[in-house]
């Protein structure tokens, strides 16, 4: 049985091609127990884009289904003695999970390197030994080169982990077209991140336009680049204003240009309040990353009206494009200064880009939506496994 409800596997198309569950497909009941595992930063106080949406994916479900949580994250230990911390936690998760009554469906969220191989026991032991359906949620930024790279026993282990899975979870078209290299067609359900638009409240006349970066302060998410095109556009004389927010070890590239410029302000670490404040009062955000899955940042930028400025790189071409904001090449910083003083130095289309994304979100992107498509999904992969 397809997993993909009803949709042609091989079938081009956005994440939009699969269906919300309908009155043909099986219905998912509420004592249903379901069993989440991944990286929910409990004990870490994860802010990565996993435990953001298992935190999502918890506030909407536990009234649908009976819904529990593994924690797999540990926090990344720095000293001998933390490393020693690091497996005992593991390993009591570990204990805990194989001593816990077995579900109904297993859901686990996985990335690439580390984190997969965190995962796999729980995938080989519910999906082989309790022969449970397994759903493995695929994230991360690099998850192409990690199974394109693999060695030959990495890429069996890999196989042998896809295989007790009943269903892979794609962010994208694009995440689906790597993971065939592994998986069935039939077996890959192409499932987008998600907001909650109603969280919100764009503010659609932002006098000057409004530039927001909330990210990571690390390479790979292109703060240096951020930072130079800034201060190019600021000497430039284009009338605009800027915050930069989040921290990491290139937030001195932030703090440099705040104070070069009266114009732009470094908020530092923001909480997830002031994050949502800051993308609703945004005119555009940029995100000029040089890996990604599918952005919970970006949608989270659409979800507050603003124009969208980032690479074509993973799922993000799936969400972004003439309609709503402009992409360019990872590292090509000419390019980026070209489309944000493009966007800054016309409010008018930048409004109506903002517009378009909100919509997006509201159309395809919202959680009450995905969370029909989830329970879709839980309720088929049931029924393929025969409802044991």
């Amino acid at each position: 049985m397809s997993l993909v409800g009803g949709v042609d596997a091989d079938a081009d198309g956005d994440e939009e091609a699969v269906s919300a569950s309908s009155s043909t497909e099986p219905t998912v009941a509420s004592s249903t127990a379901v069993l989440v595992v991944g990286p929910a930063g409990y004990r870490t106080e994860g802010t990565g884009g996993i435990s953001r949406y298992i935190a999502e994916q918890r506030r909407y479900l536990e009234d649908r289904v009976s819904l529990d949580v593994v924690d797999t994250a540990v926090r990344t230990p720095e000293r001998p003695l933390e490393y020693l911390r690091a497996a005992v936690t593991a390993l009591l998760t570990w204990l805990g999970f194989l001593a816990r009554r077995r579900p109904d469906v297993v859901h686990v969220h996985t990335s690439h390197s580390f984190s997969f191989y965190i995962s796999a026991p729980y995938v080989l032991v519910a999906g082989l030994l309790w022969r449970r359906p397994v759903i493995l949620h695929v994230h991360g930024s690099s998850f192409d080169a990690f199974i394109e790279d693999a060695s030959a026993p990495a890429a069996r282990f890999q196989q042998t982990v896809f295989d007790a899975c009943t269903a892979v979870v794609a962010l994208s078209e694009h995440w689906r077209e790597v993971l065939s290299a592994r998986v069935p067609p039939e077996r890959i359900v192409v499932l987008p991140n998600a907001v909650d638009p109603e969280e919100y409240d764009p503010d659609p006349v932002a006098d000057p336009p409004h530039l927001v970066f909330v990210s990571n302060h690390i390479e790979r998410k292109g703060i240096v680049e951020v930072t130079r095109a800034i201060d190019e556009l600021q000497d430039a004389g284009v009338r605009f204003r800027a915050t930069i927010a989040g921290s990491g070890p290139l937030s001195d590239h932030a703090e440099a240009v705040a104070d070069a410029h009266d114009g732009v302000e470094y908020a530092g670490f923001v909480s997830e309040a002031r994050k949502r404040d800051l993308l609703s009062e945004g005119s555009v955000y940029v995100l000029p990353t040089r890996a990604e899955g599918l952005p919970i940042a970006v949608l989270e930028a659409m979800a507050g009206a603003n124009a969208i400025v980032s690479t074509d790189v993973g799922g993000i071409p799936s969400i972004v494009d003439d309609a709503n904001g402009a992409l360019v090449s990872p590292g090509d910083e000419p390019a980026l200064t070209d489309a944000l003083e493009e966007l800054l130095a016309d409010p008018e289309r930048t409004e109506r880009m903002g517009r378009v994304s909100r919509r997006r979100i509201e159309e395809s992107y919202a959680w009450p939506d995905v969370v029909d498509e989830l329970l879709s999904l839980y309720a088929r992969a049931l029924d393929d496994d025969g409802g044991e």
